[in-house]
């Protein structure tokens, strides 16, 4: 029964789209990101796949904050905040500021804060 199923839904795709629409592919085609570009953002949601991570975002939208902070606040250790820091600077997402022997962490750019925010809101989205 499975089969037949799969059998008739292929059947219908390929019978929706006998025609090829090639000047729209054509200009689509030009459009499309690159390879490394889909690597690359590809590689960036992957560090937004972290919940700990987003955390760290989220508590850096309004402000900078040092490691001890952001483990008080997130109630994590330093050396897991540390950990994650390190990859969220490594992916660009966040940058430092050293301070005497203190470092401040923040978001890198704006981009970081939209790209939050817009999760927040489709999640949120009912």
């Amino acid at each position: 029964m499975l089969n037949t199923l799969n059998h008739q839904m292929e059947t219908e795709e390929m019978e929706e789209c006998q025609e090829r629409h090639h000047h729209q592919l054509a200009y689509l085609k030009n459009k499309m990101p690159t390879q490394q570009e889909m690597e690359t953002v590809a590689e960036l949601f992957k560090v937004f796949g972290d919940p700990t991570r987003l955390k760290l975002l989220a508590a850096l939208l309004g402000q900078e904050m040092c490691v001890c902070d952001l483990s008080d606040l997130l109630g994590i250790s330093q050396s897991a905040v540390s950990h994650q820091l390190r990859l969220l600077r490594a992916s660009r997402l966040v940058k430092n500021r050293r301070e005497g022997k203190s470092v401040f962490y923040s978001l890198d750019d704006d981009h970081v804060a939209t790209i939050l925010a817009q999760g927040m809101e489709h999640v949120r989205h009912q």
